[in-house]
């Protein structure tokens, strides 16, 4: 039988009523890779749009946070942390996220999740210079 599907076939939610709580934590990592001038550009704060960086860290919290609306059936949970870290590379940006909750089942799709948003916002911010970029290699 298949874990999220009834005895009719039918798509339902995993019960994780009778798992213990216990400290789950993941960490998620991928890249957005970008010509040379675009990563200047973002580094001296000279995109349109503002402080791309800023604006990604905040969209990597809002995709951890939002992930059961965009992942069917989904959990939702409390979660307890959320970071991102963005680190410059040769040829472009790498995010990594870090998702924490105390509860019963994992926070793997929270962090991929959120890794992926970040990413995503730095290419909405960016595409009017760049059309080349891309977002590459995110995982556990």
């Amino acid at each position: 039988m298949f874990t999220h599907m009834d005895e009719n076939l039918r798509g339902h939610m995993v019960d994780i009523s009778e798992k213990d709580v216990t400290l789950r934590q993941a960490r998620a990592g991928g890249s957005i890779m970008m010509q040379k001038n675009t990563l200047e550009a973002l580094l001296e704060l000279r995109i349109k749009k503002g402080d791309v960086l800023a604006i990604a860290q905040i969209a990597a919290i809002q995709g951890a946070k939002k992930t059961p609306d965009l992942i069917p059936l989904a959990h939702p949970l409390l979660l307890q942390g959320v970071s991102g870290k963005f680190e410059i590379i040769e040829e472009g940006i790498y995010c990594e996220v870090v998702v924490k909750c105390q509860g019963k089942t994992g926070v793997e799709m929270e962090a991929l999740t959120a890794c992926a948003a970040g990413l995503l916002t730095i290419y909405d911010m960016c595409k009017a210079i760049d059309k080349t970029m891309e977002i590459t290699g995110i995982r556990l």
